[in-house]
């Protein structure tokens, strides 16, 4: 007979344990990200992980609450959310905690999130999220600056080249409501443009009207920037969506002007992500297929000011940045001089002292051990 005890390593769906030396690894990260955020004169800010309900989910957090686990809060009685996204908890912070600070606020943070799905690339549920937000600004320069920012710290984090992409998540809807469309078709022609099938969001906008027209063109005109700006250029557009069009155009000049070496992609038709997004959306790319390094865009705050801001996710930065090698480990015998260990770890060196006789560097996975002083590799086979 056997007891079904659970293995006390199994964990749910979704989550893991981060061991060394990746755990550490991230860490530092983190902490550069943090630091490219400040050099910029984003401040650091820490919310909660939890907070009510209906605080955590108002507003632009409504965006996230099907992401959202739930929970009774045994004291108070009343339902909290875990965040899954840490962007509407800043929005808070600065429309209550900071509300009579001097506009444009720049905030940063650094934490992690939880949200109730994965999905099938990505399965995690537990996610590190680094962020920043300019709030109080609706100038074209400050979206500039929130990608150009996020930018500059995936370089000084190891990530050798990275990618722009733009997208406009509004362009879509002001189309479909300017042109009139009926709700069962406009679902079609929504998942017809999520699929990017052409053929199909030809078709379909063919049945929506004159004003949908513009959906078949600009869905073939996604790709590198200039090109999608002339698309959207050439078309007679209803105003919500000419003026969609020209901040696009504005937000890209801005870019340019600060980085024209950026590679910088736009799809006008593309509106997944969250929902929160009311003018230009980006997403950050690193080399290869390292897929989404950071994501972000324009957005109402708490109490409707403009605001921006971009997300970065230091698990999938790890996995394109430059490889660093780990802290090298140096094993301090029984008894030596204090001053010399203080003055390894002072040059960078992990000190790992003897606690008995018996402790051994290569049991302790240490690279060198120190000798009359000094550092000195160690070779387990020596």
């Amino acid at each position: 007979m056997t007891d079904d005890v659970p293995n006390p390593a199994l964990l749910p769906a979704g989550l893991m344990d981060l061991l060394p030396p990746e755990a550490e690894r991230e860490a530092v990260l983190v902490e550069a990200l943090m630091a490219a955020f400040a050099g910029h004169g984003y401040e650091r800010v820490k919310p909660p992980l939890l907070e009510f309900e209906d605080s955590l989910l108002a507003g632009s957090g409504a965006a996230v609450a099907e992401q959202t686990f739930r929970l009774m809060d045994p004291v108070s009685q009343r339902m909290m959310g875990l965040r899954a996204d840490t962007t509407p908890q800043v929005a808070r912070i600065a429309a209550t905690r900071l509300g009579l600070q001097s506009r444009p606020l720049r905030l940063c943070y650094a934490g992690q999130v939880l949200r109730v799905r994965g999905t099938q690339l990505a399965p995690e549920r537990q996610l590190p999220q680094t962020g920043i937000e300019l709030i109080g600004s609706a100038a074209p320069e400050a979206d500039a600056e929130v990608a150009l920012v996020a930018a500059e710290a995936l370089a000084r984090a190891g990530v050798a080249s990275v990618s722009l992409d733009v997208t406009l998540p509004t362009m879509t809807p002001a189309l479909l409501e300017a042109a009139g469309v009926p709700a069962a078709l406009r679902q079609r022609l929504a998942l017809a443009l999520d699929r990017k099938d052409a053929a199909a969001t030809a078709e379909l906008a063919a049945q929506a009207g004159p004003l949908a027209a513009a959906l078949p063109v600009l869905l073939a005109a996604a790709g590198p920037a200039d090109g999608a700006l002339a698309a959207l250029a050439s078309l007679d557009l209803p105003p919500a969506a000419r003026a969609i069009a020209d901040n696009s155009r504005a937000v890209i000049a801005a870019i340019r002007a600060r980085e024209p070496r950026l590679r910088i992609t736009l799809d006008p038709v593309e509106f997944r992500g969250f929902r929160y997004h009311v003018g230009v959306a980006f997403t950050l790319y690193g080399p290869g297929a390292t897929g989404e390094l950071a994501r972000g865009g324009r957005y109402v705050s708490a109490n409707d000011e403009p605001a921006t801001g971009m997300s970065l996710y230091p698990d999938a930065v790890l996995r394109a940045a430059t490889r660093t090698p780990p802290r090298p480990r140096v094993f301090i015998p029984l008894g030596a001089p204090q001053d010399a260990v203080r003055a390894l770890r002072d040059q960078g060196f992990a000190t790992v002292a003897a606690l008995a006789p018996t402790d051994a560097p290569a049991a302790l996975r240490c690279t060198h051990v120190l000798r009359d002083g000094a550092a000195l590799p160690f070779n387990k086979d020596d």
